[in-house]
């Protein structure tokens, strides 16, 4: 009995105490967690925080996950450039076993890179390879970007950017040996090391393409070479050979068939020859294409870049274009195709990850050139217009001497096709009495299409309808058509102060517009066709080092409206880096034009090409070509009186080097240059007699169709004949300096030049300046 209530009497007590543990486990329980809150962060929003953290509000809180949330906070920081930033968190206790979760953070100093530092690099200077990289290092101009914030992904990139660089020119063997990364307090910044190796420069010395596949000759394929036996190795003429290749053997029928590259290296001599293998891949179809990622971007606008679609044959090489597409549009931050298993051994799962980024800008800008005096726009842009891949953009530019307002509008993919198609609605007024004695509105439109043949090769045709009002103002300040409607208190004749006019004291003596920009005076609708076709092999369209950039652009008017002629111009510039010296780029360019008429229609002023600066440095725009030779008229407002030509040429050599001593990061770089070109051909009106409401008095030795002189009450005044001097062929030239400087605020570019040949009655202009900033 006793042992009995014994185990009875442990049992009860067993019982008691369990009941008193179950009790108390409330006690112990994790407390909900009632916010999240963050502190002392301003260099980071709260929004981007807590996007980081994976505590959540009405959970219950977790030291474990507390930790991990200060780890991930951190490395926010470290991407943004603050590595010496601490994060630590605390809890505040609340009634009712609930607790406010609290980061506290100390962001510290900008720690970015301090130096990019090269190991091996020996035909490249570190200059070079570190000017070609985006992220750049921390100087006095930090202040103004974010290139210099460590990111791990944007060396990875930038690196490969540079891998890329030494096969397109010709080191088949560089590889990257390392890229290491260590914070450096004392410096308070990273120092980046890259090891690579270069290997020697390689020449093609053959060239083919060998198929396996019955009905294909692979002789017949070799016009799709990007390579020829002499040329150096190019890793870019490589893949795009690929591609080639792969797209037309995918016509013949052929969908699973891939070409592949092969080349075997000859260290001796250093050449590599080439063999495209066409081969019948495996039979694997897609079964499915997963956009995961977009929040913003439709999903049509990133699976109309793929040139194969779910159900089509599996082709790896038409998946990396579309992924080079993909990342070449702007719209995300990073973008990533992987395969995963089908629901059969034969199919296959695309996942395109992507990452939004903001693609909408605000610009206001401002600046100041010779040519345009101070200048200041302010504009809206959206490149991916509601998540559609649309470009829309509007401008208003106000200004010294233009003003005006443009909108834009651009679709990529029109009709579902690879073409842009879009249009240009705009309203423009200038008044650049300085190089013109006239000012002119021009308000109108332009439908335009963008066609791409070939890589480098694009068609873009387009049409235009737009009103042109010329004025000549005539006041005080500027009376420049006195000659024809007098200037009561001013004009000689009609003034107590000029009571009657002279050779020497007139209605053209104080300024006035030639016959021929009095001709043109009034409104005028043209209505024209036109294309543009532009080839383009540069390597970088920022910043070229070598390359072909051509253009030709032809324009017919006379489809409607008032003007009725034939308008040419091309443009061709060649870059090539100088061999041997560090990042020395020369330039040639040629370029020229040609205006003709058709019908009894003659060219107006605004038709016809008026040139300066932009054909050869060194004279004032408007300053080349023919002008008005009316003595009186060319020596009281010669500047004003240019009539243009319909014939130009030009050519330029330019060589550009950057300022060794600085860093490249400044954006600094000097140039020389040699101009040489001429304006000639005026082949407007030259005889105004029969509209000109003229009292004549005829000059011995005046062709009997000419009026020499005119005026109300007449005495001296302009003739109805006008004159071009230096309408034949004359050669202008002129060599010069420049600084050039792409500044975070924008491009700024100074020119000194020296004209070293002219025509009698041209302008000068030594300086020119011209510069701009986006904030």
């Amino acid at each position: 009995m006793r042992s009995i209530s014994g185990i009875w009497k442990t049992s009860f007590l067993f019982a008691v105490v369990a009941a008193m543990l179950a009790f108390s486990v409330p006690a112990f329980a994790a407390p909900d967690i009632n916010r999240v809150a963050f502190e002392g962060n301003s260099k980071v929003k709260t929004d981007t925080l807590q996007e980081q953290v994976r505590s959540r509000a009405h959970t219950p809180f977790s030291p474990q996950l507390a930790e991990t949330d200060v780890a991930r906070l951190t490395e926010v920081y470290r991407r943004s450039g603050r590595a010496a930033a601490t994060v630590t968190y605390r809890t505040v206790e609340l009634p009712n076993g609930r607790v406010d979760l609290v980061f506290t953070i100390v962001e510290g100093d900008k720690t970015g890179v301090k130096e990019i530092r090269f190991i091996g690099n020996e035909v490249y200077s570190t200059r070079r390879l570190v000017g070609m990289m985006e992220t750049t290092e921390m100087n006095f101009l930090s202040f103004l970007k974010t290139s210099d914030v460590y990111d791990p992904d944007r060396i990875a990139a930038d690196l490969e950017l540079i891998r890329r660089f030494y096969l397109k020119n010709g080191y088949a063997d560089f590889r990257v040996i390392s890229s290491d990364a260590q914070f450096d307090p004392t410096v308070a910044g990273y120092i980046i090391t890259i090891t690579v190796h270069e290997g020697p420069q390689y020449r093609v010395s053959s060239v083919s393409v060998e198929s396996h596949l019955p009905d294909v000759d692979g002789a017949a394929l070799s016009g799709l070479l990007r390579l020829a036996p002499g040329d150096v190795y190019n890793g870019d003429a490589v893949e795009k050979t690929v591609e080639a290749l792969t797209r037309e053997i995918a016509k013949k029928g052929y969908a699973f068939t891939q070409a592949r590259p092969r080349g075997e290296r000859n260290p001796v001599d250093q050449t590599v020859a080439i063999q495209f293998l066409l081969e019948e891949g495996p039979r694997v179809y897609i079964e499915r294409i997963n956009i995961r990622g977009n929040t913003r971007t439709r999903d049509y606008v990133i699976r109309r870049e793929f040139d194969i679609g779910e159900g089509d044959a599996y082709n790896r090489v038409l998946i990396d274009h579309a992924e080079r597409r993909l990342n070449g549009l702007g719209y995300f931050k990073k973008v990533k195709i992987t395969n995963e298993p089908g629901s059969a051994p034969d199919r296959v799962i695309l996942n395109v990850d992507v990452e939004d980024q903001p693609t909408g800008n605000f610009g206001v800008s401002g600046g100041y050139s010779t040519n345009q005096g101070f200048i200041s726009e302010v504009s809206v842009s959206e490149s991916n217009f509601m998540g559609r891949g649309q470009a829309v953009r509007l401008s208003v530019q106000a200004g010294q001497i233009a003003r005006g307002v443009t909108f834009s509008f651009t679709e990529p993919y029109f009709l579902d096709q690879r073409i842009a198609a879009g249009f240009d609605v705009f309203a423009r007024r200038q008044d650049a009495y300085n190089y013109s004695i006239y000012s002119s509105t021009s308000i109108g439109g332009t439908v335009r299409f963008g066609i791409p043949i070939t890589d480098e090769i694009s068609f873009s045709p387009h049409y235009s309808v737009y009103q042109t009002t010329i004025s000549i103002p005539n006041d005080k300040n500027r009376p420049y058509n006195d000659c024809l409607v007098p200037v009561l208190g001013y004009t000689p004749g009609f003034s107590p102060f000029y009571p009657a006019p002279s050779l020497f004291l007139n209605c053209q003596s104080n300024g006035e517009a030639s016959l021929g920009i009095k001709g043109s005076q009034g409104t005028l609708v043209t209505s024209l066709v036109g294309y543009s076709l532009n080839y383009s092999t540069i390597d970088n369209f920022k910043n070229p080092h070598n390359g072909w950039m051509a253009s030709f652009n032809q324009d017919v008017a006379g489809l409607g409206g008032g003007a009725h002629y034939i308008r040419s111009t091309g443009d061709i510039r060649y870059f090539k880096e100088i061999p041997y010296v560090d990042d020395v780029v020369g330039i040639v360019r040629l370029q020229g034009g040609d205006l003709s008429t058709f019908g009894s229609y003659k060219a107006r002023i605004q038709d016809n090409f008026n040139l300066g600066p932009t054909l050869v440095r060194g004279f004032a725009p408007g300053g080349i070509g023919p002008r008005d030779s009316n003595i009186l008229t060319s020596f009281s407002n010669n500047r004003g009186n240019s009539l243009g030509g319909s014939n130009y040429v030009g050519a330029s050599l330019e060589v550009q080097f950057p300022f060794w001593y600085l860093p490249k990061d400044l954006g600094l770089r000097g140039a020389l240059f040699a101009d040489a070109g001429s304006l000639w051909n005026f082949r407007g009106q030259t005889n105004y007699a029969s509209n000109l409401p003229t009292i004549p008095i005829y000059v011995p030795g005046q062709l009997g169709t000419c009026i020499a002189a005119y005026t109300a009450i007449a005495g001296f005044g302009q003739g109805s004949c006008l004159t071009p001097i230096a309408n034949n062929f004359a050669l202008r030239s002129s060599v010069g300096a420049s600084v050039l400087w792409n500044s975070p605020m924008g491009p700024i570019r100074f020119d000194y030049a020296v004209v070293t040949s002219k025509v009698y009655g041209d302008i000068t202009q030594n300086f020119r300046f011209s510069g701009g900033t986006n904030f």
